[in-house]
């Protein structure tokens, strides 16, 4: 496994950074949804109109992560809606998964950046004792890192997404693979077979594990 140094998630615990309120560590499902619902720890809260938590099985082999939450998903508070979502759900049946079944999806941060720009890094180290205590609650074998601003923020890494894809990197104690953000192979359809044999190692590798 490809070490990349101490997980974000797991430093930024322990040096005690930007934490919301409530201690998200010792947090339940129930108790983080409210937390998240009523965090203001960075400035996303003033434009959102729904919180997105995730979506899928909430005990799950696999986690799906992505960026931020965008228009369509900050109106209902479920990830990966409309047209990236359907394709998202595609890419899960094309390797026998369902965000029903056996699939955690989430996002860096849970408020829809303005714009639908890129979540900022303080913005996104706001959420991260948020996302660190899903890791635990769901307990997946292996996570999928959706796009190079979930790639690079989880993974603590500058490198491109071209270089971080086909490897097994790790998140603390949990190996993690990387490829396309499902909105990006809308935009440039012809990397979709590539994303194919993304999600083909990451079946290898869970069967490996």
């Amino acid at each position: 496994m490809e070490e990349m140094g101490l997980h974000p998630l797991w430093r930024l615990r322990r040096e005690k950074a930007i934490e919301p309120p409530g201690e998200p560590v010792a947090m339940g499902w129930e108790e983080m949804k409210s937390a998240i619902e009523s965090c203001t720890a960075c400035s996303l809260h003033k434009g959102r109109n729904r919180t997105v938590v995730g979506a899928g099985c909430e005990r799950a082999d696999w986690l799906f992560i992505g960026e931020a939450p965008g228009a369509e998903e900050d109106l209902r508070g479920e990830p990966f809606v409309g047209q990236a979502g359907v394709l998202l759900d595609n890419m899960l049946a094309s390797i026998g998964l369902s965000r029903e079944k056996n699939v955690y999806i989430a996002n860096t941060v849970k408020c829809r950046p303005p714009g639908n720009r890129n979540p900022e890094p303080s913005e996104m180290a706001a959420c991260r004792p948020f996302l660190s205590r899903q890791i635990e609650l769901v307990g997946p074998r292996l996570i999928v890192l959706l796009g190079r601003i979930a790639a690079q923020s989880i993974l603590g890494s500058d490198a491109s997404i071209s270089s971080l894809r086909g490897k097994v990197h790790a998140c603390g104690n949990i190996p993690a693979v990387v490829t396309y953000h499902p909105a990006y192979l809308l935009r440039n359809p012809m990397d979709k077979s590539k994303a194919w044999e993304d999600l083909c190692f990451a079946r290898k590798i869970m069967n490996g594990l």
